[in-house]
């Protein structure tokens, strides 16, 4: 699409009228929707397509966003590290470039030598996601070093693969915006977005906003391995709330926070909550809308700052049948995106009304974790905060994985095609969860094993009772064991998989107060292999529970 350029719309974002932004004039609805997207192009801006180029969410957003209340400050909750960063003095330089200027600036290196002179890729066209379906009929898409000036695009590779704004390109931060306005809507009008290289680097940067040393970080009693591994260096401990089959109670958190001793403690009063609200990890939980708001509500009372790790949450899926697998049609059948986007939890940025929730997102889940590219959403100050981090950091999403976002989301699957693509993989990570919960039941010795079915995510959270193991028989005083002894059971069971050779992830790694283990879970995960083998290593995880557990083996599903 070029500047100045009217084109025939091949889908939701393919049809761009450049003019001056009226994003005033005229009624919106109150909530953004698919129908407005291109109504609300016509009347605006098309992202800068010029190198580095300065943009941000707020250029893309509908004129009912930016009517609504502002956010509140939370200046109070930086890190002494955050404040102190200044602008990047070369990339705040590009600021003042217009298309007309020579700039003797930035070393920005000459597109005329990369040698890629153009990328291109098949897709899948919707809603013929299904890999045999791609190969058939997919389409390919091709970008050039110079799209923009030949007029075929606003991005390209002359742009895509040179030096960057952290925030990211605008030709992919429009889309991204739009997309956050339709499935979240935040209640604040000063939301902004900064692009990522993924979540893991999103929440490191986070954390290094947030905390000091010798803080607490709040977070669900069994929780992401690597959050507890990013934090622990950094002089500071995870906190576990107690959770349920929903996710954590905010009757513990308030209780935690309203009874802090900070003498006891030797540390402040902890406000930084961190939280995987959907398919958690590892323990796939998922939050009910009640359950947000309560937890929302007791951040607001303590003045928490909750960061929002949601890889998962287009993964929701329908309720568990014993006994059934829910198919994927061939073709897929969509369901309107209204009623997909409906029949999803509310997140927690579409609840903020105090801009105390930064929200990362990541393509890593329902695209592909190569990607390394994703998002954050939160207050402006949060943002021009991680923007600074991002600068000296990462800078910017690799441009070759740009260019082919750019390519899938815009050009070809538009927002009506990627969320039916969003449909289409909660529809097969639904059949893989069956898969995988009734070979549970038909293999696993329930006489110590136990798990809830999940509601999303890729993960399945068994429990074993300790209890009955023989080595727990034979060291435990009054009803308890050792952590030690709690350690050796929980390896000889892993070893035991080991040598059926299945590989399945011990509960200790995701405590998050390292030590306080008092049950045995472990965490499997649906994600990958194939049908068959998610059977056969389910059938290998019994054996290995029998066999260090002294109980009868099964065959087949029956006891022999």
């Amino acid at each position: 699409m070029a500047p100045n350029t009217e084109v025939e719309a091949v889908t939701d974002t393919s049809s761009v009228v450049v003019g001056d932004p009226v994003l005033a004039n005229g009624p919106t609805r109150p909530v953004f929707t698919l129908d407005d997207v291109l109504p609300h192009r016509e009347k605006s801006k098309p992202p800068p397509s010029t190198v580095a180029a300065f943009s941000n969410a707020t250029m893309f957003k509908s004129e009912g966003c930016l009517n609504k209340p502002k956010s509140q400050s939370f200046e109070h909750r930086l890190s002494s590290e955050s404040k102190s960063r200044n602008p990047s003095s070369l990339k705040n330089a590009m600021k003042y470039f217009r298309p007309e200027t020579i700039s003797l600036c930035g070393g920005l290196p000459s597109s005329d030598y990369f040698p890629f002179e153009e990328l291109s890729a098949t897709l899948p066209v919707p809603p013929q996601f299904s890999e045999a379906e791609a190969l058939a009929s997919g389409r390919t898409f091709s970008s050039g070093k110079h799209d923009v000036r030949e007029g075929k695009s606003v991005f390209d590779l002359s742009i895509a693969l040179n030096y960057g704004q952290s925030m990211g390109p605008g030709a992919l931060l429009r889309f991204i915006t739009e997309h956050t306005e339709i499935v979240h809507n935040p209640p604040y009008s000063d939301w902004e977005i900064c692009m990522t290289a993924g979540s893991t680097s999103a929440l490191e940067i986070a954390l290094r906003m947030l905390t000091e040393r010798g803080h607490y970080v709040l977070t669900e009693e069994y929780t992401f391995s690597s959050a507890i591994e990013t934090v622990a260096p950094m002089g500071c401990k995870m906190l576990g709330v107690k959770i349920d089959a929903d996710g954590m109670l905010p009757d513990d958190l308030d209780h935690i926070l309203s009874t802090w001793d900070e003498s006891a403690r030797r540390a402040p009063k902890p406000f930084l909550v961190y939280t995987v609200p959907t398919g958690q990890n590892p323990t796939a939980s998922t939050q009910s809308l009640a359950r947000r708001k309560q937890i929302y509500a007791v951040a607001e009372k303590h003045d928490l700052f909750i960061l929002e790790d949601e890889p998962y949450y287009f993964l929701q899926m329908e309720p568990f049948i014993s006994g059934a697998t829910h198919s994927v049609p061939v073709p897929f059948k969509p369901v309107p995106v209204a009623d997909f986007l409906a029949n999803l939890v509310p997140s927690y940025l579409s609840l903020d009304k105090s801009g105390r929730v930064l929200r990362l997102d990541s393509f890593s889940k329902i695209v592909a974790p190569g990607s390394r590219c994703g998002w954050v959403t939160g207050q402006p100050q949060i943002i021009e905060r991680f923007i600074r981090h991002s600068e000296v950091s990462v800078q910017t999403p690799a441009g070759f994985a740009t260019t082919a976002l750019y390519n899938l989301l815009e050009q070809n699957w538009g927002h009506k095609g990627f969320l039916e693509w969003l449909m289409y993989i909660r529809a097969e990570y639904t059949r893989r969860r069956d898969i995988i919960v009734n070979a549970c039941e038909a293999y696993l010795p329930t006489e110590v094993a136990s798990w809830v079915p999940p509601k999303a995510g890729m993960f399945h959270w068994i429990h074993v009772d300790i209890t009955q193991h023989p080595l727990y028989k034979s060291k435990s005083r009054d009803g308890n064991i050792d952590y030690a002894t709690l350690l050796e059971i929980e390896d000889s069971v892993f070893l035991a998989g080991v040598e059926q050779n299945v590989l399945i992830a011990k509960g200790s790694w995701f405590r998050a107060q390292r030590g306080s283990d008092k049950e045995l879970f472990f965490r499997t995960t649906f994600a990958a292999a194939p049908a068959d083998k998610i059977v056969e290593a389910i059938r290998k995880v019994g054996t290995a529970i029998r066999k260090e557990f002294g109980l009868e083996e099964k065959q087949n599903g029956h006891a022999r």
